[in-house]
């Protein structure tokens, strides 16, 4: 059974039920609707200056005064000027630290090496930034009280070395709890009114409680001080553009929406905690549908379809954690996700992460309607048991996609109404390293079935780094995932992050690596990929792309 996106901007949770098939093997459609996406400038600022090395690399100590004392606050009561250029190719920004703004302080950390490090971020080509900008930060204590200070300053200091700004709307939790040096929690306030009604958190089988990102379950029920999530999500995005109204454009071009944790459009489907020890290990995950709100929605869809032994539950022989999925019952490769149930319960699941990716969508292009930013949206990189009938550990995080059944072309559609790019991680992830770990991985499929997506509905493609490695090997398979989508498919607007700015990066061997792959980016035309992708990639098979030239790195 195929589920199309919603094709009308609204609907109602009880809508997002199955349609019983009438043949045995579900088929794929592709058919689309019309796609506007809107087209923004690209010209950089620009500022020649030397890099300092020793300097870059400074200790992560706060400065409060910083270098050249008073710049920060000049530039921002006056601006400055940088004469512009306009890139070819694909341009490089960079995530800043975790801990670039300081909790709970809210203030810039480290401003001496900050400044340093955008002066030679200019210096290396890069064209941006990508700054999170957390709700846990400005909007701490109070409802409606923001503290947008410490990143004025930030946007202020990329406009002096002439780099963009991509800022993403952070409404997760940072790190794992109060213990973590990268502890960033949902605002005071929210996690006040989930210790009064824990059911606002996602909740799985075993009843344990994700303190991640509020439940999409409640996304339009009045549980924050009289607002719901979406209202609270939209008022800080409203605030946000009517205090950086004098940087976009020129310096702000990019708005990054987070959607759940991580950021990213999924369930918290395995917690954070089993994230340091389970990384080498396929994690099945947990469906979260047994907070009440969710439980609730369930109910109604099940009653719809007359299908009342549906309701109050997930699917029964999920297996746990870290189960084989061959060896449940739900999961294994003639399990029950390919039954009427299976297909009911994962239509509803997912078709509730669509719907929540909806609403947030149109918020965002109301919001920032006629302002001259790219919206942007981002999936996981979920790709454990991408060579597995199933899927387990996409379909847990929402991602209704099998080996019969293509789960991202419906979220991209989604993206593409609303003139919105796409962004996926693990661009620089190769399939042979990781089959060594985990023989039904496949980064690589995942990368590409993404890219085929937004493809197929013409929508800006941003990749992304999953860790913050700068070996060699690494950034040419960056330039190889590029490449397939704007070369071999067609040109698209495409640009990639990379995750994330640190100390080791300034490392002269590594900072040696960084700027020769920013310069290969920025001169596609001259890198040729060796594009040689696997036979037994299912969801690919079908594809047939032109071939090209063996490898010729430009230096």
């Amino acid at each position: 059974m195929a589920i199309a996106s919603p094709s009308a901007p609204s609907f109602s949770a009880t809508s997002i039920c199955y349609t019983t098939r009438t043949d045995s093997t579900p088929s794929r459609s592709l058919r689309l609707t019309p796609i506007h996406t809107r087209l923004y400038s690209r010209s950089r600022l620009t500022l020649s200056c030397q890099l300092n090395s020793s300097s870059s690399a400074s200790n992560g100590s706060d400065d409060s005064d910083g270098v050249e004392g008073g710049d920060v606050d000049y530039e921002l009561q006056h601006g400055s000027v940088s004469p512009q250029h306009h890139r070819k190719g694909w341009p490089v920004f960079i995530t800043l630290p975790i801990d670039a703004v300081s909790f709970p302080e809210g203030r810039m950390k480290r401003k001496k090496a900050m400044v340093q490090s955008f002066r030679a971020l200019a210096t290396g080509g890069v064209e941006g930034v990508v700054m999170e900008v957390w709700w846990g930060l400005v909007e701490k204590d109070s409802p409606r009280v923001y503290n947008w200070q410490a990143y004025l300053e930030i946007v202020a200091l990329a406009k002096r070395f002439g780099l963009k700004v991509r800022a993403v709307m952070a409404f997760h939790q940072c790190g794992t709890d109060a213990d973590d040096p990268y502890w960033i929690p949902l605002p005071q306030w929210v996690r006040e009114e989930i210790d009064k009604d824990p059911d606002l958190a996602y909740s799985d089988r075993f009843g344990r409680r994700n303190m991640e990102y509020i439940s999409l379950g409640c996304d339009v029920l009045p549980v924050l001080h009289g607002r719901s999530p979406i209202q609270a999500y939209t008022e800080f995005m409203r605030s946000f553009r009517d205090t950086f109204s004098p940087f976009f454009g020129g310096v702000i071009t990019g708005i990054q929406v987070g959607m759940g944790p991580a950021g990213e459009l999924r369930y918290p489907s395995y917690p954070l905690q089993k994230q340091a020890w389970t990384w080498r290990k396929p994690e099945l995950g947990e469906f979260q549908c047994y907070d009440k709100y969710m439980l609730a929605s369930l109910n109604a869809c099940a009653e719809k379809v007359g299908k009342r032994e549906w309701a109050n539950r997930g699917p029964t022989g999920a297996g746990n954690l870290m189960h084989d999925p061959e060896g449940t019952e739900f999961f294994r490769s003639d399990g029950s996700w390919n039954t009427p149930y299976g297909e009911f319960f994962l239509a509803w699941y997912s078709g509730m992460l669509l719907l929540h990716c909806e609403r947030i969508c149109r918020e965002a292009e109301t919001i920032f309607r006629d302002i001259e930013v790219n919206l942007s949206g981002k999936v996981a990189g979920i790709h454990r048991h991408y060579f597995t009938r199933s899927h387990p550990s996409e379909l847990t995080a929402g991602y209704y996609n099998t080996s019969i059944r293509d789960g991202f072309v419906p979220i991209a559609r989604v993206f593409g109404r609303y003139g919105f790019s796409m962004c996926c991680t693990c661009f620089e992830m190769q399939d042979a390293e990781e089959k060594r770990k985990n023989p039904v991985s496949s980064p690589e499929g995942f990368v590409r079935q993404v890219i085929l997506a937004a493809k197929i509905c013409d929508i800006p493609l941003q990749g992304e780094s999953s860790s913050s490695s700068l070996d060699y090997e690494s950034f040419q398979q960056v330039l190889k995932m590029s490449k397939f989508y704007s070369d071999v498919l067609g040109g698209a607007t495409f640009s990639f992050n990379f995750v994330r700015m640190d100390r080791n990066m300034f490392d002269f061997r590594n900072w040696d690596n960084f700027t020769r792959f920013v310069k290969q980016m920025s001169d596609a035309k001259n890198f040729r990929a060796e594009l040689s992708f696997g036979e037994d990639d299912m969801q690919l098979s079908s594809l047939s792309a032109p071939a090209t030239d063996g490898a010729v790195l430009a230096c």
